[in-house]
């Protein structure tokens, strides 16, 4: 079957590994820990994809520059205990390699930093897959489209190529903006509902179902 996307970009939260339910119990132990009021599974879920500081300001508006400093610190305390062990979803790493071996061009698409998003290719070992990526302090953070710009200018894609894969509105958000097709993972972080008021091509409700789809219509 001829190629109908060209370049796949890839969320990784939540879209490739199943961290999303690791990120909302963090941003909790966090607010605890600096005595905020704990934010609901929903308000937590509902800030994943979009860059660390901006999602905590989202959550906790009118905190000072050191609040919010060391909210951020309280965070990352508690996830990098546990970050090593954050599996990916099972498949991942086998849809990845078929892929890229079918001649896709991968790319990564991240709310993370850049230091979060090598320790996740370190522990994972999928560097290799993925041709280009971007992070959310290196660029403008979803839903600004700038990610998906800067991945089709320095991979060399017109848009009608490219599909942004992820599991939160604010990856079918950037997908829109940036003039691409979107795909959405509806097992992750957001509802299926929300995602599928965005039209993506399809709303996946396993990785099983986003790996067949990926393989019958990619």
């Amino acid at each position: 079957m001829a190629k109908r996307f060209d370049l796949l970009i890839f969320d990784w939260d939540g879209t490739l590994m199943d961290s999303a339910g690791v990120i909302v119990a963090c941003i909790q132990a966090a607010s605890r820990d600096m005595g905020l009021p704990e934010p609901s599974r929903e308000a937590a879920s509902h800030i994943i994809g979009l860059g660390l500081r901006q999602a905590l300001d989202a959550l906790f508006p009118g905190l000072s520059e050191s609040e919010s400093y060391d909210l951020v610190e309280r965070y990352r305390h508690h996830y990098l205990a546990q970050d090593a062990a954050i599996p990916l979803f099972r498949g991942a790493r086998e849809l990845l390699r078929e892929l890229h071996d079918r001649g896709h061009t991968l790319a990564v698409a991240t709310g993370k930093a850049r230091r979060g998003l090598e320790r996740a290719f370190a522990h994972t070992g999928l560097a290799g897959y993925f041709h280009a990526s971007r992070t959310a302090d290196e660029t403008h953070s979803k839903p600004h489209p700038a990610m998906i710009e800067e991945l089709l200018d320095e991979l060399m894609f017109t848009p009608e190529r490219a599909l942004m894969i992820g599991d939160t509105t604010h990856d079918l958000h950037m997908a829109r903006n940036a003039g691409i097709a979107s795909l959405a993972a509806g097992y992750g972080a957001h509802p299926v509902e929300s995602l599928a008021e965005l039209a993506p091509l399809a709303v996946c409700p396993s990785f099983a179902d986003l790996a067949t789809w990926l393989r019958q219509n990619a």
